[in-house]
């Protein structure tokens, strides 16, 4: 089930605000993902960067390979955390990862 309209607009803005440069493809997963149902009671900005970093970290970084590989989620996402702000700071991100941060 998708988010209702305003909850849809709220995410595409803060979407467009979090990364002006992405592209089309990654944005629509991540504006799906934002609009799940687990995240309908984040604010939007928050859905939107959850669901920015658990994309880029799944898609863009080698993140499945090192828990493939036999990490554990926390030392996989430390080793990825530079390629995922990479990827945002390609996509003009607003924000980047930080180690300390709580996410997803």
């Amino acid at each position: 089930m998708s988010a209702p309209t305003g909850r849809r607009r709220a995410l595409a803005k803060a979407l467009t605000a979090l990364l002006p440069l992405a592209p089309y493809a990654d944005m629509e997963k991540i504006r799906a993902d934002a609009g799940s149902v687990h995240m309908k009671s984040l604010p939007p900005t928050i859905a939107v960067w959850l669901a920015t970093i658990a994309h880029v970290r799944h898609v863009h970084t080698d993140y499945e390979k090192l828990l493939a590989e036999g990490y554990d989620r926390d030392s996989a996402r430390f080793f990825v955390i530079g390629r995922t702000n990479e990827v945002l700071t390609r996509w003009r991100a607003t924000r980047l990862l930080e180690e300390d941060d709580e996410d997803e």
